[in-house]
């Protein structure tokens, strides 16, 4: 049995309506915050999500999907309209996003104590929210291990220079980061990822996850880099991938013991054997989610299933 060590999310929930050639509109629950909660819970873990709700239909769906899986959502009760995002699926599955979003986060009591805080997307980028956010894991950091996911839309990300210069300082705040080569190719335009990745890296953080879509993933640590393939599976979509590779991997690291302020010297004194099993965990639970439509994680047994034909880890 594993432990089930209380776990936060902080972030924006947004109701994704997808569009596909030829077919009606279909409005699927998401947020990439949200979606990290509800993969957590999926696999078990005891997952609190704060964030902002509407009292609205889509709030109401939203809600009953977080719940479905076990995640207990706490708002700043401000009654803000639920965001929404039209998501615009290629024939090949990949995603494209025009977003309709406000977040204005206030100071909320979070509950608690808990052994690891995740957040990352819109929630860390856009004001006046991203201020509150951000003096929260401040707050909290010194009993939980921190994760970020820049999860870049820049759409919304605004300036580009402050842009920077917030996920760099989410980074220096953070034991464990995960970016998209996509994430780091807007932020740094004249960087390969993988050298703003180690750069990343030597900014504090235990390990740095570089996601590649079809390519697979690449981790990070100091003197290290494990890569594992993507797995061949037949892809509905990609909504939710990212999601899914962070809520698998924040899994791994938990069931590592790999979390929490008890953690966090293991953590940052993590062996590339371990990571590699971590980044196993990670992509086989993107691999489940592409393969069926919308950010549907897997569960335990589902991930388990997964894991038995991951490709295997490369130093």
């Amino acid at each position: 049995m594993l432990d089930r060590h209380p776990l936060l999310v902080i972030g924006e929930c947004v109701a994704d309506i997808v569009r596909l050639p030829g077919a009606a509109d279909r409005t699927h629950p998401g947020g990439s915050p949200a979606n990290v909660a509800y993969g957590l819970a999926r696999l078990g873990r005891d997952t609190t999500l704060l964030t902002q709700l509407g009292p609205d239909a889509n709030g109401r769906l939203i809600r009953d999907h977080l719940a479905s899986a076990g995640v207990r959502v706490r708002t700043d009760g401000s009654g803000a309209p639920t965001p929404a995002a039209a998501v615009a699926l290629d024939d090949a599955g990949g995603a494209t996003y025009t977003f309709d979003i406000t977040w204005t986060l206030a100071p909320t009591a979070t509950g608690g104590p808990y052994q690891h805080l995740h957040t990352g997307s819109i929630a860390t980028a856009m004001e006046p929210g991203a201020g509150t956010v951000l003096e929260t894991v401040g707050q909290l950091r010194r009993a939980a291990t921190v994760s970020y996911d820049p999860n870049v839309r820049p759409d919304l990300m605004g300036d580009h220079a402050l842009a920077v210069r917030r996920a760099e300082r989410c980074v220096a705040l953070s034991d464990v980061v995960k970016a998209s080569d996509e994430d780091l190719r807007w932020l740094y335009p004249d960087e390969a990822p993988e050298v703003a990745a180690g750069r990343w890296l030597r900014s504090g953080p235990a390990a740095v996850f570089v996601t590649r879509g079809a390519g697979g993933a690449t981790a990070l640590l100091p003197g290290a880099a494990v890569t594992v393939g993507a797995a061949q599976v037949p892809v509905a979509d990609t909504v939710g991938a990212g999601d899914a590779f962070m809520s698998g991997a924040l899994h791994a690291l938990d069931s590592h013991g790999l979390l929490g302020e008890q953690g966090r010297a293991r953590l940052h004194s993590l062996d590339a054997e371990t990571l590699g099993d971590v980044l196993r965990h990670a992509v086989a639970s993107a691999a489940v989610t592409v393969a069926r439509a919308g950010a549907l994680p897997p569960d335990e047994e589902e991930l388990a299933v997964a894991l038995t034909s991951a490709p295997a880890p490369k130093w």
